[in-house]
């Protein structure tokens, strides 16, 4: 409960899914009619032809993206607080060989200068070469860039010639926060691929790396399989992905998530507590005294400690976060605030 959008299970329409997927005599590697049939849905939703690479996780889908998008002596920029960075184990520059360089900003959102300002090096044989620009959305601390921040940064990105990457593991939150179409989020402010990611929004183990810019496509193609990561079963992928998209469940999950997180946010501060950053999508941080903390965790609440800023603490919300839950929160702070101190 709060700890992780990874930490509940899958909604059961892509249950039933699986179910009825197992029950199919299909064509492997991607050529099954569901794979199909995803890919037009996909190109239908984001306007624009793309070509769809299923993957297992979202680390896979960030680590082939990067991998494909730079050459092993490349330059790929990120938020220092980015997955890529921070939560990967390396996998980005172990598949690429290419080096992060890290970009700041405030909220876990690259700053347009700071950007400018860390492209150089190019044609100097003893730099790492400007390659990709890797962005977050929503970031790691829970924000959300508007769809001009992303231009702003594209538009760098692509006037030094680099490739833009998007990582969307929480995708469709920030889409249902920014109430905007899929295409204004991604190719039509300069993503040129694109880590569509299903797992936290309802799907049992699907994610999808999306191309717009088809020119890495043969590339990206024997990347996946030589990291291992090629479906021989594609469509158990398609079909999750599928249930998802159907019916537009994938918004309405995140506009679900959002909403409760939102409440989260309104109660804690309203009992006094200042949040580090604005809720934007499904996450809440603030700090928190360690008494506190032990007292929510001894009455079953788990969430995580946040490096890096004393006493911070994230509390994150899911498709399956009820009132409920963030109601009996709130009420054990605030029988923690009222207990008579010794």
């Amino acid at each position: 409960m709060f700890q992780s959008d990874n930490a509940v299970g899958a909604i059961p329409e892509v249950v039933d899914a699986l179910q009825e997927a197992a029950r199919r005599n299909p064509s492997p590697y991607g050529s099954d009619e569901l794979d199909k049939s995803l890919q037009d849905r996909l190109c239908a939703l984001f306007e624009h032809p793309l070509q769809v690479f299923s993957v297992a996780t979202g680390t896979a889908a960030n680590a082939l993206a990067l991998s494909a998008a730079s050459p092993p002596w490349g330059a790929i920029y990120c938020h220092p607080e980015a997955h890529p960075n921070c939560d990967e184990c390396g996998a980005p520059e172990a598949m690429s060989t290419a080096k992060l360089v890290c970009v700041d900003g405030e909220g876990g959102r690259i700053e347009p200068s700071r950007l400018r300002n860390a492209i150089h090096g190019k044609g100097n044989v003893h730099r790492v070469q400007p390659a990709v620009l890797s962005l977050s959305q929503s970031t790691e601390c829970g924000t959300v860039y508007s769809n001009e921040h992303i231009a702003e940064l594209t538009s760098i990105a692509h006037e030094e010639g680099l490739v833009v990457h998007l990582d969307g593991a929480r995708f469709a939150n920030a889409l249902v926060e920014l109430d905007c179409s899929a295409a204004e989020m991604s190719w039509r402010a300069g993503v040129d691929l694109l880590s569509f990611g299903m797992t936290k929004n309802g799907a049992l183990c699907a994610e999808l790396l999306l191309l717009f810019d088809g020119q890495l496509a043969e590339r990206l193609r024997f990347l996946r399989k030589r990291f291992g990561h090629m479906f021989s079963k594609s469509w158990f992928v398609s079909a999750q992905a599928i249930a998802l998209l159907e019916d537009d469940r994938w918004r309405s999950l995140a506009l679900h998530a959002n909403q409760i997180a939102e409440r989260l946010a309104l109660g804690l501060s309203g009992a006094g507590f200042e949040l580090l950053w604005p809720r934007q999508a499904n996450a809440v941080f603030l700090r928190m005294p360690s008494a506190l903390r032990q007292h929510l965790r001894s009455a079953g609440f788990a969430f995580y400690d946040w490096p890096g800023v004393e006493d911070a603490v994230r509390l994150i919300c899911s498709f399956r976060s009820t009132p409920d839950q963030v109601d009996a929160l709130l009420g054990a702070v605030h029988a923690f605030s009222c207990e008579p101190r010794r």
